[in-house]
């Protein structure tokens, strides 16, 4: 198991949450997503996968969400 930490701003509330967690949740290996919410500031992303995740992809999956990946990952 792999876990990545990444940074998302222009969260606000649990339904923003919602929408990023099943986004990123439908990417290939994921297994758990655990979001960290800082209403209007830098929210954390914590991603559990099988394997590493393509940055692109994880950056496509928050912008169909609606919000910005930000960062690089931990």
């Amino acid at each position: 198991m792999t876990t990545s930490t990444f940074t998302v701003t222009g969260m606000t509330c649990g339904h923003c949450v919602s929408s990023v967690a099943e986004e990123v949740g439908k990417l290939t290996g994921v297994q758990n997503v655990d979001v960290d919410l800082v209403a209007g500031g830098a929210s954390t992303v914590t991603v559990t996968s099988v394997g590493e995740l393509a940055l692109d992809e994880v950056r496509a999956a928050v912008d169909e969400a609606g919000y910005e990946l930000t960062g690089t990952p931990a």
